[in-house]
């Protein structure tokens, strides 16, 4: 989960900085008055107008973008598969037909030790599943079945789509406010360098403004979390779920005590939450489950 909110939103910024850009190099300034004063309605119709089509550029881009950041080997059902990886393949479809999903998401396998794995896409029907070789010889059956499950859970619950649309509102305040801050710094500079530095405190407040931005999407994935372990619960089993998180969280148990900390951009986040982590607790999760 944590690998596709990560690719997401950089690949949002990324998009929506681009965009920025190219648009501030061609003077495309709908907002501005011809006195250089600013039309506050039209600046949120062109906020609205840049953040939306940022946040579903990034969408559409998800499941490529994932492939190429992560080096995700698609496999393909036809191919010569080993026995792991076609039971990997099966245990995918049979989880997503379970879930009422008509297409079957591609499965992908990517080389790290880490014990992870995550679902992107565009769509239900343009999904991908892929989980790291580390999962794969770290979890048993039941663990890895858990696992799938909650990312097949993902992608029922349409959680890529909602929250591109909470992104494409967090895009329209990232967009107004850096060019109402832009236009105010560029107030104090005179008239030849005031273009200028309106074009540089766009850049540097959207940067700025973006990333206060994730902390909602941030708070957004930890909400969606638990729905998706009560999803993954429905179609594994709960006991299968909630052996899934305990095998994490020993994981994590063991790793925190071969290394001093452990990043909390990942499936297995730490023990507690900060507003930077994209999972809740691991404890916390295990005993809604188990209170279900």
């Amino acid at each position: 989960m944590a690998k596709r909110i990560l690719l997401f939103l950089l690949s949002n910024i990324l998009v929506i900085t681009t965009i920025g850009i190219v648009l501030s190099l061609l003077n495309v300034s709908p907002y501005q008055s011809l006195d250089g004063s600013l039309n506050l309605v039209n600046l949120l119709i062109f906020s609205a107008v840049v953040g939306f089509t940022g946040s579903f550029v990034s969408l559409a881009m998800s499941r490529w973008m994932a492939k190429m950041m992560m080096g995700v080997q698609v496999l393909n059902p036809k191919d010569s598969l080993s026995a792991m990886e076609r039971e990997l393949v099966e245990r995918v479809h049979r989880l997503s037909r379970a879930a009422g999903l008509t297409v079957m998401p591609q499965v992908g396998i990517y080389q790290s030790p880490e014990v992870n794995a995550f679902a992107t896409g565009p769509s239900k029907r343009r999904s991908l599943v892929a989980v790291s070789t580390g999962l794969l010889h770290e979890m048993d059956d039941d663990a890895i079945e858990g696992v799938l499950a909650h990312e097949v859970a993902h992608i029922a619950n349409g959680d890529m789509v909602t929250m591109t649309l909470l992104q494409g509102i967090v895009n329209t305040f990232v967009v107004f406010f850096a060019r109402i801050v832009a236009w105010i710094a560029s107030r104090f500079v005179r008239e030849d360098l005031a273009p200028i530095v309106h074009f540089v405190a766009v850049i540097i407040f959207q940067l700025i403004f973006s990333i206060l931005g994730s902390l909602v999407v941030f708070a957004f994935s930890r909400y969606r979390e638990y729905h998706a372990d009560r999803g993954g619960a429905d179609l594994a089993g709960k006991d299968k779920m909630i052996h899934a998180l305990e095998s994490l969280k020993r994981y994590t148990n063991r790793v925190r005590d071969e290394q001093a900390s452990l990043s909390t951009l990942k499936i297995n986040s730490k023990k507690g939450m900060s507003i930077f982590s994209t999972h809740p607790d691991l404890d916390d999760r295990i005993s809604r489950l188990q209170a279900k």
